[in-house]
């Protein structure tokens, strides 16, 4: 095999190597957007998941309130006030949380 062979063989396969180098990196650059895509995701994920898990923590304490209020007073009419309330409080609180997100 003739030195010019050999020479034409190595710059061949450089051009190989470089043309493979240019797809990994636009493969790489392709899956940098996609882990930034679903990181995300998973923020938005995670804020719902805290944000329900609020939600049920407040719903829990309006039923202990609730079933404090009826054993404490005996009427329907005080424990329906109190939940109403309780209902208002936990509006206002989901408006602060929306206001906090913008």
């Amino acid at each position: 095999m003739a030195v010019t062979d050999q020479l034409n063989n190595v710059l061949d396969k450089t051009q190989r190597l470089i043309a493979l180098c240019e797809a990994l990196r636009e493969e790489n650059d392709l899956l940098r957007l996609e882990n930034q895509s679903l990181q995300v995701a998973v923020d938005a994920g995670k804020s719902k998941v805290s944000d329900l898990e609020e939600k049920a923590r407040a719903l829990k304490l309006a039923r202990s309130l609730e079933e404090i209020a009826v054993a404490k007073q005996g009427t329907n009419e005080k424990a329906l006030d109190i939940k109403q309330k309780i209902s208002e409080f936990v509006r206002e609180i989901d408006k602060c949380i929306v206001l906090l997100k913008k």
